[in-house]
């Protein structure tokens, strides 16, 4: 019989400084034991509906709360946030933002010494955690010399030493590289195995969690539960499209190739998905595709050259990159987390200076450039948000770079609403940034480099923690400007950003240039796969296992098609 842990009942809230509920009319139960998948299109509830259940909902943000909800059979308003958490573990989404101690290990017995657990039991029970989450080397290491993936398995191990019986993720993907996210999806389905722990994950990219076997699947959108339905179920349904959340590339190009997805046919497993009336279609489909081809002139707009960088403590982050990008291009940046890709966007940008080599803009050597030199031609979006933003309200953080050179009031109105429209926050102008989420404060950061029209823009990450819809604006925005000739570079740790959008790929990896060309050539490496970190996207199993040898040509075919999807809405 099925044990229910948490059970919402008629539930809702409302922000204290909201006039409108952002939870209506939740009815929902997670049994003991399951693991379930939440998502749903940006500012949709999720992120509110998980804060119910750890408590950060009402103890910690305020509101008012409608109905009922239970965990572990008692009424959560009467718990209070600290017996909740010894219920409910939260990994967030940032893990920066949940360490307390200096090292893996004091970051992990933090709550055991809060327990008075006596050292010895404390010292047991932390290590056999850090192995749990494979850190069992690394208890004596400073969190921050930790990888992005090391990082949030040290915050799994925090929250784990407490044995709580159910574990909650906030986007656990959101900023890993592609080969840690599958390692890190591969942890938590064996955490789930290991511990029976009922596992709750809220994610945007779907694609990447059914990697895993999950129970059920929850869709929220506009505050309420627009579906709770088995994978397979969900991916024969409209429901993703509808609701702007992306659906597995493979899923999508068997529509677009006119199979019929029906919940028998089990869409959650490839290898029982491909029926004989599905591989011709996919063969007819891809036999009449249109070969693409680029007509970019090239005119070297950035050229860097043997560009080596370390820092003082003599770490050699950059060896010998050279590189050229020329007017007009949008290129990918790929590669596992640390291996230099950041850096030499900052380098670039002239927050940090290298150690040897030069970098010219348009033929000139900008290498001892100040920053504000640089900025009249190159602008940089970082990972992260928290990081770029200084005004207290949304409309004065876009409008601060105009403001400082001197443009005009009427004009920095105009470029401002522009922008603001064009990345979907013109609604939250007047907001205070700190009540956006994490994936709404990344916009304001992406408007507040586009509205000042750089030549040259870098962003690091840009569409991290943004949902299906809003991914798309930027990216269809991004595409606009570099039509006019702004040149683009992206440092992505997404697949189909890259393949759908950058037609080159530069990987790094150990802070060398190892491969730079089509990004659907690069993806058919293994070898460069295995070296940058990188994973292969389940159009190229498809293809493979629809006889059809010509990879590249197989995701050019893909590409095209779901340009003209979006741009005439097919």
């Amino acid at each position: 019989m099925k044990v229910p842990v948490i059970e919402f009942k008629n539930f809702g809230f409302k922000y204290k400084s909201q006039a409108e509920p952002t939870l209506i009319d939740i009815n929902l139960t997670i049994y003991e034991g399951e693991k379930v998948l939440i998502a749903g299109p940006s500012g949709s509830g999720k992120s509110t509906l998980a804060h119910c259940m750890n408590g950060l909902v009402p103890f910690s943000f305020k509101g008012e709360i409608t109905g009922e909800l239970k965990v572990k059979g008692k009424d959560t308003k009467e718990q209070g946030i600290f017996a909740l958490s010894k219920i409910v573990g939260t990994v967030l989404q940032d893990p920066d933002g949940q360490f307390i101690g200096l090292t893996v290990g004091e970051d992990m017995a933090f709550s055991l010494e809060n327990d008075c657990v006596n050292q010895e039991e404390m010292k047991e029970r932390v290590q056999e955690i850090a192995k749990i989450v494979e850190l069992d080397g690394h208890l004596n290491h400073s969190l921050h010399e930790l990888s992005g993936g090391q990082r949030q398995r040290a915050a799994l191990g925090g929250v784990m030493v407490d044995q709580v019986k159910i574990l909650l993720f906030d986007e656990p993907l959101a900023n890993l590289d592609p080969a840690t996210g599958k390692h890190a999806m591969e942890l938590i389905h064996r955490i789930h195995e290991e511990t029976n722990a009922t596992v709750l994950i809220v994610e945007h990219r779907i694609e990447d969690v059914l990697d895993q076997e999950m129970d059920r699947i929850i869709i929220i959108n506009h505050g309420r539960v627009v579906c709770d339905l088995s994978p397979d179920e969900l991916l024969a349904s409209n429901v993703l499209e509808e609701n702007d959340l992306r659906q597995p590339l493979y899923v999508k190009a068997l529509k677009y190739a006119g199979c019929r997805i029906t919940p028998d046919i089990c869409p959650t497993h490839m290898d029982r998905l491909l029926t004989n009336s599905c591989k011709e279609k996919l063969l007819s489909w891809f036999e009449g595709g249109i070969p693409q081809k680029s007509d970019l002139e090239k005119f070297p707009v950035l050229e860097l050259q043997q560009i080596h960088f370390q820092y003082n403590d003599h770490r050699k982050i950059l060896n010998d990159v050279t590189l050229t990008i020329s007017k007009g291009e949008m290129v990918s940046i790929v590669g596992k987390n640390g291996a230099g890709k950041s850096t030499l966007s900052k380098l670039i940008c002239g927050l940090e200076k290298p150690s040897a080599g030069r970098i010219l803009v348009d033929g000139r050597d900008i290498t001892h450039d100040t920053l504000k030199e640089r900025s009249l031609k190159i602008g940089m979006v970082l990972q992260n948000p928290n990081q770029m933003i200084s005004k207290a309200m949304v409309y004065d953080e876009v409008a601060l770079g105009l403001c400082v050179r001197g443009i005009q009031e009427n004009e920095i109105k105009d470029r401002v609403t522009h922008t603001l429209n064009i990345c979907g926050l013109l609604p939250f102008r007047n907001w205070p940034v700190s009540a956006l989420s994490y994936g709404q404060k990344k916009r304001v950061t992406i408007a507040s480099i586009l509205v000042m029209q750089p030549d040259i823009l870098i962003l690091d990450e840009p569409t991290a923690g943004q949902d299906y819809r809003h991914y798309t604006e930027i990216m269809e925005f991004l595409v606009e400007l570099n039509r006019l000739g702004v040149t683009i570079l992206i440092i992505t740790h997404d697949m189909h950003l890259m393949l759908e959008y950058t037609p080159r790929a530069i990987v790094i990896a150990n802070g060398r240039v190892i491969a730079d060309d089509q990004a659907t050539k690069i993806l058919s490496s293994q070898h460069i796969m295995e070296q940058a970190n990188l994973k292969e996207t389940s159009l190229y199993e498809l293809a493979k296992r629809a006889g059809i040898n010509e990879m590249n040509d197989f995701i050019r075919q893909y590409i095209f098609y779901e340009k003209g999807e979006k741009r005439f809405g097919r």
